[in-house]
């Protein structure tokens, strides 16, 4: 792993654009910029949250050389041991995990696990041992009898409309399962989806997509970062992009915070812009918000 930008000196870097105070992609002590291996702890100050008391939305998607956001429905096909490791770190600084239920049905999603490794920076960061793992369904078209469900070390949380099919939001509560309301019809709200999940205490937020609720999240203003990595690999056939949805009214600004290499992986990290200098803004749409949201499903 190579970090290409920004320079690995923090005073080449202005103090206004560093995201983290004493760490970051600048930080790290365990990096070895040369090309040679980083450390857990190093990747994970890399990619460390900010350290604001706020509700903080970040996207973690890997993608190929032609935009594809998967190959055969599966994103496996354009990852490499590196991006895992990345995952797993993102992962593992979050509070909770945010996934739509398409997403969780194709890649057969189950509970995020805790790790050895990070429960220490975990404990001092008033974590839980493992991330929630938060399914944003609308029609909660979901199999309750799977380990997601069934096994987690934290309870898995659905969040779906106020309007949502009442019979399937008793099949989850049966099954144990904490349905949060995120939308006044059947639909959920992106917007409202961040702001009931930091009203339980979990700010540090991550979505792993698939492309349709990143691309709702997105188009609603409320993703701060957008880890992306690039893989070396050219999918072809029709698979989405990483984001998809209906074109925004004026796109919306994000600011390159850091990449880093590793066996022609190119791994982003973009803010959105914002009066924070970067950082994006901390409630509200941005000006690319479309009119009313799609379901995720």
């Amino acid at each position: 792993m190579r970090r290409l930008f920004p320079s690995p000196s923090p005073a080449a870097r202005p103090a206004d654009q560093r995201l983290h105070d004493g760490g970051g992609a600048d930080g790290g002590g365990g990096a070895d910029d040369a090309g040679g291996g980083w450390s857990l702890d190093a990747l994970a100050d890399a990619y460390a949250y900010p350290a604001a008391p706020r509700r903080w939305l970040r996207a973690n998607m890997v993608g190929s050389l032609d935009g594809a956001a998967h190959h055969g429905g599966r994103s496996k096909p354009l990852s490499s041991a590196a991006d895992m490791r990345v995952f797993g770190v993102l992962r593992a600084l979050a509070d909770v995990v945010v996934v739509g239920a398409g997403t969780v049905r194709h890649e057969g999603y189950r509970p995020a696990r805790s790790r050895p490794a990070f429960a220490a920076r975990r404990a001092a960061a008033g974590q839980g041992p493992a991330p929630a793992i938060a399914v944003v369904s609308g029609s909660l078209r979901l199999d309750f009898g799977r380990p997601l469900f069934t096994e987690p070390a934290v309870p898995t949380l659905v969040l779906t409309g106020a309007a949502a099919p009442a019979d399937r939001v008793a099949a989850a509560r049966a099954a144990g399962v904490e349905v949060l309301v995120a939308g006044e019809g059947e639909d959920v709200d992106p917007a409202r989806v961040v702001g009931v999940l930091a009203e339980r205490g979990l700010t540090r937020q991550l979505t792993e997509g698939g492309p349709r609720l990143l691309g709702q999240f997105a188009a609603a203003g409320v993703l701060d970062e957008l880890c992306l990595a690039v893989s070396p690999r050219v999918a072809l056939g029709g698979a989405p992009r990483v984001m998809e949805g209906p074109e925004v009214a004026v796109p919306a600004e994000y600011v390159l915070e850091s990449v880093l290499e590793e066996e022609g992986f190119l791994f982003t990290r973009y803010l959105r812009a914002g009066p924070e200098g970067g950082r994006g803004t901390p409630e509200g749409p941005g000006p690319g918000t479309t009119s009313a949201p799609e379901s995720a499903e």
